[in-house]
């Protein structure tokens, strides 16, 4: 098998400028009020640490993403994302879980060294329409390649998840 590198579709940094903005301007909106001798509301701390959250959560989510990597190979799997790096071998791939999901599916990749997940390609849609994608395009390629090259089979399926495992 010729070594392959998988990355994921990136996502627009529009979202994250926005709650970057927003967390920003009611930082501004406090030191405004506070130049002034004015109360700040009572909502507004938490507000303020729920976009701040919500702004680090964001960023976060998007430097994984950046970060992460799939690579098969002739020995077997590499999974990498900034906070996890797994390496299995063929013959440690134990299971491999497929959740259906609105924006692409869920993939589970359990080994005896470790374990990780990525997302098939999901597309966002509005009004019929494609507004963005998201997860690894090649997403059901490297399935069906990780669950060959393991050796694994079918084990289980149910309306929303299908698992293949060693037998």
């Amino acid at each position: 098998m010729q070594a392959e590198i998988y990355r994921p579709i990136l996502l627009s940094r529009r979202g994250e400028a926005l709650a970057w903005l927003s967390t920003g301007l009611m930082l501004v909106g406090w030191v405004i009020l506070l130049l002034r001798g004015q109360d700040v509301p009572n909502f507004a701390p938490y507000m303020t640490i729920f976009l701040l959250l919500a702004s680090l959560s964001i960023s976060l989510g998007n430097w994984v993403d950046r970060k992460s990597v799939i690579h098969l190979g002739d020995q077997g799997v590499e999974f990498f994302n900034g906070l996890r790096h797994v390496t299995l071998t063929w013959e440690q791939v134990q299971q491999v879980e497929i959740a259906g999901s609105t924006w692409g599916n869920k993939v589970q990749v359990y080994g005896d060294l470790g374990h990780f997940n990525f997302r098939a390609l999901g597309e966002m849609k509005a009004y019929g329409e494609v507004k963005g994608r998201m997860g690894f395009e090649q997403g059901d390629l490297i399935v069906e390649k990780i669950i060959m090259n393991a050796h694994l089979k079918e084990v289980a399926r149910d309306d929303n998840r299908i698992v293949y495992a060693q037998t």
